[in-house]
C-alpha cells in the first residue's frame, strides 16, 4: 500500500471515529428515532430510542447486503436512503452509528475484503452521515412539523452533503490507488452516479416522514430500493454484454488472419494502460477500451487476397488495405452509443507529421485517443509475428522504434506516457531524458588562472630530440 494511501486511510478512519464519538456526546439521539415513536410532547424512553436505531440499522444492513460492482471498481448500494432517513430522524449521531454498522456487507463477513478496506468503506459512510446530520440540524427550525416544506429542504441539503462527502472520500481512495488525478476521478464519479444517488434523497425524506406517522409502513420502501438495486445491476450487465459483444466481433475479425489472433484485445489493453498513465477520465478510458477492440473492424471489407498476402503489397493492394479505417468508421457510424469511438477507428493510422491516412491530419488535429491507440497498435504489431517479419521485435527494440519516430509518426507525449506502463517496465530506453546533477560554473578569474597554469606546464615540458 502506498504511503499516501495509508496516511489517507488512517486520517479518514481516525477522523470518523473521533467525529462519531463527539457527535454522540454532544447531540445524543432525538426522540423521533424511537420505536414506537413517542406521542407529541412526550420524551421517548431510552429503550425505544435504541429499538429505533436497531430498526434503521437492520434496514440499512439489508440495503447494503448486495452491492453492485461499478465500472471504476467501486461498489454501489442503495443504503444511502435509510442512512439519510435515520440522520434526519436522530440528528446527527444516529445516522453515523447506523452508517458505521449498517454498511456491513456479506463480502466483508466472508473475508473477501481486507481489514483496511473494511475500515475505509465504513469510514467513508460515517463521516458523510455525520455531515448530513449537521447540515440538517443547521437548517431545520425546532418545532417545525415534518410535513413542512422546510423539512424537505433540510433533507435535500443533508442528502447533497452526504453524497458530496462520500464521493470525495471514495474518489480520494481511488485516485491514490490508481495513481490518477483526484479531480478527474471525482468528476467521473459525479457524472456517473450523481443523478442516481441524489434521486434517492426524496425517497429518504418520505421514509422519515412515513416512519413518524406509521413506522411499520417504512418497511414497504424496501420494494423501490430493491427495484433501484436491480436497475444498477441491469445497467452493469448491459454494459458487460455490450463489451463482450464488441470483443466477440473484434475476435472474429482477428481470426481471419492467424497472425493477428487477439491483436485487438492486446491493443485495447495497451491503449487503456497508456490512458491511465496520462490520467484520462473514465469516459476516455471506456472509449479507448471499445475503440481498441473495434479499431480494425474495417478489415472485414478487405479481401483475403490482400489481408493474408505474405509478400509486400503493391500500390493497388496498399490502397485497399489503407481503406480499412474509413470502412470501420462507416460500419460503426449507425451505432449511436459508439459515437466517441468513431474518431479513434477512423484516425488511428494518422501520422503526427501529417503523412498518415486517411485524412492526413497533423499534430493536434489528430484526436488524442487516436494518437494513443496508434502507439498501442504499433507496439503490439512490432512485438508480434507477422508474415512479412516472422521474428518479433523485443520490447527494447520496439520502444527504440517508437522513440525514433516520435514527432514523425507518433505523438512524443503519448510515447512518454507509454514508457510509464508495465509493458516496458525496466526496459532500457535510450530516448529517456536523464536529469543530470547541476555542474558548478567556474568564475572567470578561476578559468583564466587554470589556462595560464596549463600554459606554463606545457612550456616547461622537455622537447624530444629527433
Amino acid at each position: 500500500m502506498p504511503k499516501s494511501l495509508k496516511l489517507l486511510l488512517i486520517g479518514v478512519v481516525a477522523g470518523s471515529a473521533v467525529a462519531l464519538v463527539a457527535a454522540t456526546l454532544v447531540f445524543g439521539a432525538y426522540g423521533a428515532i424511537a420505536l414506537p415513536p413517542p406521542a407529541p410532547g412526550q420524551d421517548a424512553p431510552l429503550g425505544d430510542i435504541l429499538t429505533g436505531i436497531v430498526f434503521w440499522t437492520a434496514l440499512t444492513l439489508v440495503s447494503s447486503a448486495l452491492p453492485v460492482q461499478m465500472p471504476r471498481g467501486t461498489q454501489q448500494a442503495v443504503s444511502f436512503a435509510p442512512i439519510l432517513a435515520s440522520s434526519c430522524l436522530g440528528v446527527p449521531a444516529v445516522g453515523g452509528w447506523v452508517a458505521a454498522i449498517g454498511t456491513t456487507e456479506l463480502r466483508e463477513l466472508r473475508g473477501r475484503v481486507p481489514w483496511y478496506g473494511t475500515l475505509a468503506n465504513h469510514a467513508a459512510a460515517v463521516l458523510p452521515a455525520l455531515g448530513a446530520g449537521l447540515a440538517y440540524e443547521a437548517i431545520l427550525i425546532p418545532g417545525r412539523s415534518p410535513e413542512s416544506f422546510l423539512f424537505f429542504v433540510a433533507a435535500m441539503v443533508g442528502g447533497t452533503v452526504y453524497y458530496g462527502l462520500n464521493e470525495l472520500i471514495t474518489s480520494a481512495f481511488v485516485a491514490l490507488r490508481t495513481s490518477r488525478s483526484l479531480i478527474v476521478v471525482l468528476v467521473d464519479g459525479l457524472r456517473s452516479s450523481a443523478v442516481n444517488n441524489l434521486a434517492l434523497v426524496p425517497l429518504a425524506w418520505l421514509m422519515a416522514l412515513v416512519y413518524e406517522l406509521t413506522w411499520w409502513a417504512t418497511i414497504l420502501f424496501a420494494v423501490p430500493l430493491y427495484i433501484t438495486r436491480i436497475g444498477y445491476q441491469r445497467f452493469i450487465e448491459m454494459r458487460l454484454m455490450f463489451t463482450q459483444t464488441i470483443g466477440a466481433l473484434a475476435e472474429a475479425v482477428d481470426k481471419r488472419d492467424p497472425f493477428t489472433a487477439r491483436h485487438s484485445q492486446n491493443v485495447k489493453s495497451i491503449g487503456v494502460e497508456i490512458g491511465r498513465a496520462m490520467r484520462l477520465g473514465d469516459a476516455d478510458l471506456e472509449a479507448l477500451e471499445w475503440g481498441g477492440l473495434l479499431h480494425d473492424v474495417g478489415k472485414i471489407g478487405v479481401p483475403d487476397a490482400v489481408l493474408l498476402k505474405a509478400e509486400r503489397l503493391n500500390k493497388e493492394e496498399r490502397m485497399v488495405m489503407n481503406s480499412h479505417p474509413v470502412l470501420g468508421a462507416e460500419i460503426i457510424a449507425p451505432v449511436e452509443r459508439l459515437a466517441a469511438e468513431l474518431p479513434i477507428i477512423r484516425h488511428h493510422h494518422e501520422w503526427f507529421n501529417g503523412s498518415g491516412y486517411p485524412d492526413r491530419l497533423i499534430g493536434d488535429e489528430i484526436p488524442m485517443l487516436a494518437r494513443i491507440l496508434h502507439v498501442a497498435d504499433a507496439f503490439e504489431a512490432m512485438t508480434a509475428a507477422r508474415p512479412y517479419r516472422m521474428t518479433p521485435l523485443t520490447a527494447e527494440q520496439a520502444l527504440s522504434e517508437l522513440r525514433k519516430f516520435a514527432g514523425i509518426q507518433f505523438d512524443p507525449v503519448v510515447v512518454d506516457a507509454f514508457v510509464k506502463t508495465h509493458y516496458v517496465h525496466d526496459v532500457p530506453d535510450a530516448g529517456r531524458h536523464v536529469q543530470l546533477p547541476p555542474q558548478p560554473i567556474p568564475l572567470i578569474g578561476q578559468a583564466a588562472a587554470n589556462i595560464v597554469a596549463a600554459g606554463r606546464e606545457t612550456s616547461a615540458a622537455p622537447v624530444e630530440q629527433a
